[in-house]
């Protein structure tokens, strides 16, 4: 299966459904987007915490320091390995960054 992330299935087979390649944008964008949704759901955070506005600032900035050095750093890597398998670590890491959240939050 990890084979269709090879850097060969990149180009696209005669008869392939390009408009396959505009909802999968969409879906890395929304997921490069997500972090700045958060002024949206920050005063849901700030009231359900009981916390200040700074703790959820330093949040933001860690998220959007990693985003950077996330880019900077797999930039090289994406170059190397294609957009398939980049599109698939990326929403591993994405995911897995959900789920820890939610476990932090779960845990208290």
């Amino acid at each position: 299966m990890l084979s269709a992330l090879d850097r060969r299935h990149t180009v696209a087979p005669p008869g392939y459904s390009r408009w396959l390649i505009p909802p999968a944008a969409l879906a890395i964008h929304l997921c490069i987007g997500q972090v700045y949704a958060t002024s949206v759901y920050k005063n849901s955070l700030i009231a359900h915490f009981d916390t200040g506005q700074t703790a959820i600032g330093v949040i933001f900035s860690i998220a959007i320091v990693m985003l950077g050095l996330s880019a900077a750093v797999a930039g090289t890597w994406v170059e190397a390995n294609g957009p398939r398998k980049a599109m698939f670590v990326s929403a591993c890491f994405w995911a897995a960054g959900f789920l820890v959240g939610a476990l932090g939050i779960a845990t208290g």
